[in-house]
């Protein structure tokens, strides 16, 4: 059942239909209704949302593949309806292909909307992912879903895909961090009155100076790449931190961040030990 509890609202999604009927927007609604999330990267380095969905209007008499909405780091595009009316068919997985069905007790084409990541170039991989993240969870929040009922493109056709696993190690992301940031999204965006549900930040006071080793993000509010970027350090700065957190988020195995002065957080393997 779709949830009707209130949803922050941190991005606005641009609906930008594509024509149809056609091969790529059939116009058939979607049958039994929502049931899972295909999460899907465009395979594409470099291309942006709106790239994609400009591609996907020249060539929708040409081919029967399509997705619902595109992601990249300044756009949300609606492509074919999910979001923002009732939603429709997309054809984002294989008919032929069974771990959708055994998994979730459906097709995917028919019961599951596809969202695509847009990575690589100069997408700030960041900020696409957390937008990625983002809408991944609204759409779990309007039909009711959970960040398990999540899937990637290849877990369900893994002979023949790798996404979104290829895009998201672009920005060293993983499909488990993935499903850890949707869940937390949702915790967040329906929390009353703003709360924070995020663990609380675990660390000792404990001042010293580190040098820089690569570029790395300072972060305001919590030790997390999906935090907002407060400024950007190149190799060879030195840093001071007042702080120790040992439970941040996990960056190729390291939850070890560093707190500044100023209250925020920088990744320890960015820098000096």
């Amino acid at each position: 059942m779709p949830a009707t509890a209130p949803f922050k609202q941190r991005y606005t999604i641009t609906p930008r239909p594509l024509s149809g009927p056609s091969k790529r927007r059939p116009m058939l609604r979607m049958e039994p209704g929502v049931r899972f999330i295909v999460a899907h990267d465009t395979g594409n380095p470099g291309s942006t949302a709106a790239n994609n969905v400009t591609y996907y209007e020249r060539s929708r008499d040409e081919m029967s593949a399509s997705a619902h909405l595109f992601v990249d780091d300044r756009e949300i595009i609606e492509c074919i309806p999910a979001l923002s009316g009732a939603a429709e068919k997309a054809w984002h997985v294989r008919y032929l292909v069974e771990a959708d069905d055994r998994l979730f007790g459906h097709d995917a084409n028919d019961a599951a909307i596809g969202v695509e990541y847009c990575y690589g170039g100069r997408i700030d991989a960041d900020e696409a992912y957390r937008k990625y993240v983002w809408t991944i969870a609204c759409a779990c929040h309007r039909f009711g879903l959970e960040a398990r009922q999540v899937t990637g493109h290849c877990f369900l056709d893994p002979g023949r895909k790798t996404d979104p696993v290829t895009g998201l190690a672009d920005s060293r992301r993983s499909f488990e961090q993935l499903l850890r940031d949707v869940a937390q999204e949702i915790a967040l965006c329906t929390a009353p009155d703003g709360s924070d549900t995020r663990p609380a930040v675990v660390g000792a006071l404990a001042g010293g100076t580190t040098r820089v080793l690569a570029r790395v993000n300072l972060r305001r509010d919590y030790p997390s790449r999906l935090s907002p970027i407060v400024q950007t350090l190149t190799p060879g700065t030195e840093i001071r931190y007042v702080r120790v957190v040992e439970n941040g988020e996990a960056v190729n195995g390291n939850a070890r961040w560093y707190c500044d002065e100023n209250g925020n957080y920088f990744w320890s393997g960015a820098v000096a030990a």
